[in-house]
């Protein structure tokens, strides 16, 4: 009992935080998109002045991150892992102000990377140090921290449920009741918390969808295995620049995330739209209609690069909001293309894209089942007809593709990937 009530505790304290951050992410991207308004008002040193700026912030988030706590480099969550399976030790707890202010830095600077992983990381080290100065020992410490990470997902998403199936699913990869009791206990304090900062609305919210014909269901399979495959390309792109850039040494790691930094500032002054954590992309691409698919081919492609090139810079900042806006993307334009003969099945291009949000999600992480609640919860998807989650069975269907093609392909998940490439790290440091 008196677990379960610092679980509760803790996940207010965590729903605070990630709510916070999430407010202020959204602030620094509202002042992103007045330094680009401004700049285009002004000659060509306004130019010059905006991609510095998108330069020094990154470089600042990757210097804070070298100098404060090098755990907190990317999006925490393999780090979190790690620490579970006791291949690492827990982060200090100054690892929260520099993922805090480092993935604002990151992030508001444009970098295409997601507010769920420095939250994830930031719950789990703030549970598990409310879990030891409360004198909890260290198994039901290591409860807490799981409890904490799966808080940070829940208030970033919107989405209790997925948060505590992530942590079931992926961080423990087993049901242990303690730690399920403790998770759901703990995403209950951190909604409640953050729906009162944030509001209870889902942040995709579809509804009117056209109901998917069970011919259709072949369709969505199809798309599950052509994602299964842009998910192997995906991790080895996101593995590849990680350590292409470890591998050039002629530049710090302060100076490549600058450059970094500023040729993202470069394209958020011709595409402004596509940078940053990609919710905007997301829910243009859903609501796409019937505006021509080149444009958003042309996003997609630039997205597929942007989101690993920006994770090489190793500053503060997650996958999961950048493999959704490269997932409805996808999904749209598949769906634009199965109807364009006019002699299939005919699919809701938007359902597509909500269906490829949870496929790419899966063939990435490998994590189907959160990827399904995840989406659902951030949808809450309905056919026109008002019946309640709509495209649970083409969910269902796609991940089986997204699931079997890098299986057979022996691609690992990426966080198992990061995971043992950070284990890796650490070991030739130690020696």
């Amino acid at each position: 009992m008196r677990l379960v009530l610092f679980s509760i505790i803790a996940g207010a304290v965590v729903g605070f935080v990630a709510a916070s951050f999430r407010l202020t992410l959204l602030w620094a991207d509202g002042l992103r998109e007045r330094a680009l308004v401004w700049a285009w008002g002004t000659p060509w040193w306004g130019f010059a002045v905006v991609v510095g700026c998108c330069a020094l912030a990154a470089g600042l988030a990757a210097w804070s991150v070298e100098r404060f706590s090098p755990v907190s480099a990317g999006s925490g969550i393999p780090h979190v892992e790690s620490v579970l399976q006791h291949d690492l030790p827990v982060a200090s707890s100054r690892l929260i102000p520099v993922k805090f202010i480092g993935g604002v830095l990151a992030i508001g600077s444009g970098l295409a990377l997601g507010r769920e992983g420095p939250s994830v990381q930031i719950g789990a080290t703030l549970s598990q140090t409310i879990g030891r100065l409360a004198g909890f020992g260290r198994q039901d410490c290591r409860s807490l921290l799981a409890a904490g990470a799966g808080a940070g997902l829940a208030t970033a998403f919107n989405a209790p449920i997925g948060g505590s199936v992530f942590v079931l699913e992926e961080l423990v990869r087993r049901f242990d009741t303690r730690i399920a009791i403790v998770t759901f206990g703990a995403s209950t304090g951190a909604i409640v918390v953050a729906r009162l900062m944030t509001g209870s609305a889902p942040d995709f919210p579809m509804q009117g969808l056209a109901e998917p014909s069970i011919g259709a269901i072949a369709g969505f399979l199809l798309l599950g295995l052509l994602l299964g495959g842009a998910g192997v390309v995906y991790n080895l792109l996101i593995l590849g620049l990680l350590n292409a850039a470890d591998d050039f040494k002629a530049l710090s790691r302060t100076s490549k995330a600058a450059f970094i930094g500023a040729l993202v500032g470069c394209i958020a002054l011709v595409r402004p739209e596509a940078v940053g954590g990609g919710d905007l992309l997301t829910i243009g691409a859903l609501h796409w209609g019937q505006k021509l698919w080149w444009p958003l081919l042309g996003l997609l492609v630039l997205r597929f690069v942007l989101g690993p090139l920006s994770y090489a810079a190793q500053t503060p900042g997650g996958l999961f909001a950048p493999l959704l806006a490269v997932g409805a993307q996808a999904g749209v334009l598949f769906g634009i293309a199965w109807n364009a003969p006019g002699i299939l099945p005919a699919m809701d291009p938007a359902a597509a894209g909500v269906v490829a949000m949870a496929a790419f999600f899966t063939a990435v992480v490998r994590a189907p089942l959160t990827g399904i609640v995840l989406v659902a919860e951030m949808t809450m998807a309905t056919s026109s007809t008002g019946g309640g989650m709509s495209l649970l069975l083409p969910m269902v269907a796609a991940t089986v593709g997204a699931m079997l093609v890098p299986t057979m392909l022996g691609s690992e998940p990426i966080y198992e990937s990061l995971k043992q490439r950070a284990v890796r790290l650490s070991d030739v440091k130690a020696a």
